[in-house]
């Protein structure tokens, strides 16, 4: 009776050592609030198992963090952490949680960037993105060595860089995600589009830097870029200074400016198109798709002025002479004059 009861007691004890065992690796030890939609662990390169239990804890993920490190332990993690950005589901258990941290699968960022004036702009938003901070991008684009090897200088760099939505990992590097624009910068120049730009005689920096401008003369009526670049380029072949109050604003580094004055055409600035011929040292700004293909399809005609249109309505007038543009600049600043926009 007594050997009964102790291989009973034996047994029982064993099948609770089992379901405290089963319990650690399988039973559900992630718990996300309802309100919030979407959980993600960031895990810095270099961290460490500790750094982890950390995060953990911080964002009061984890039903049992002892019952974690144990599972953990049992399944190499502990000196196998992966850095990423990880999506975390509610429910999980110790062993798909730790499947997941152990895989290395990460959740991918959707990385957009549109609408940029300057590198320091677009660093500044990538480093959100990416675990990659801003300086070290902005000291990777604009080392010599990076720079020579690509024919581009400190003011030409970002036409490197195609606005569009890309994919990346968090723990993507600087060297990582410039490479991965350099490569898609070459699929954005292919054959169709190199053709047209052999046509320009520009190379395709220039292209970017007159499309910035473009750009920036026409950001709301788009069906008139191909028109405005097409009398840029009129310009530069004739070799007459291409007077882009953007590109003085761009000088004056005030973009709240809404009425360029004459002043301002006399800012000593290589970005100065008022007094220096051709094409400025960089773009304005980070020019779209849209605007770089403007210029390549550029409209075939004679204009070679032109001034916004004095009924606001965001298009302009074009001129062939002079004395016609004259005629149109002077409708336009009556037209501000009546508004009261001074600036």
């Amino acid at each position: 009776m007594i050997r009964r009861f102790i291989i009973g007691i034996v047994f029982l004890f064993g099948i609770l050592m089992v379901y405290e065992v089963y319990s650690k690796i399988y039973r559900s030890n992630v718990f996300i609030s309802t309100d919030i939609d979407e959980q993600f662990l960031v895990i810095p390169t270099d961290a460490d198992f500790v750094d982890v239990l950390e995060l953990f804890s911080d964002k009061k993920l984890l039903k049992d963090i002892h019952s974690f490190k144990w599972v953990a332990k049992k399944k190499k993690y502990v000196n196998n952490v992966k850095p990423g950005k990880y999506k975390i589901n509610h429910g999980l258990s110790n062993n798909e949680l730790i499947n997941l941290l152990r895989s290395g699968e990460q959740f991918p960022v959707r990385l957009t960037f549109n609408n940029l004036r300057t590198k320091e702009e677009l660093v500044g938003l990538v480093a959100k993105y990416i675990e990659a901070d801003s300086l070290s991008i902005i000291n990777y684009i604009t080392q010599k060595k990076f720079l020579d090897k690509l024919q581009l200088t400190v003011d030409n760099v970002v036409c490197l860089f195609i606005p569009n939505t890309y994919e990346f990992y968090w723990n993507t590097s600087a060297e990582e995600f410039v490479n991965r624009m350099i490569r898609e910068y070459a699929n954005f120049w292919n054959d169709n589009r190199k053709k047209k730009a052999d046509m320009l005689d520009l190379n395709y920096y220039e292209i970017s830097i007159l499309a910035s401008i473009v750009e920036k003369e026409q950001n709301i009526k788009i069906n008139e870029r191909p028109k405005i670049a097409g009398l840029y380029l009129n310009r530069i072949g004739k070799r007459m200074k291409l007077e882009s109050d953007p590109t003085l604003i761009f000088a004056l580094g005030d973009f709240s400016i809404n009425r360029v004055l004459n002043k301002d055409k006399k800012i000593n600035s290589p970005f100065n198109t008022y007094i220096n011929k051709g094409l400025p040292p960089g773009p304005i700004c980070i020019p779209s798709i849209n605007a770089i293909d403007a210029v390549l399809n550029a409209t075939n005609h004679d204009y070679i002025f032109m001034c916004a249109k004095d009924d606001f309505s965001g298009y302009h007038n074009f001129a062939k002479t002079y004395r016609v543009h004259l005629e149109n600049a002077r409708k336009y600043q009556r037209a501000l004059n009546k508004r009261k926009i001074m600036r």
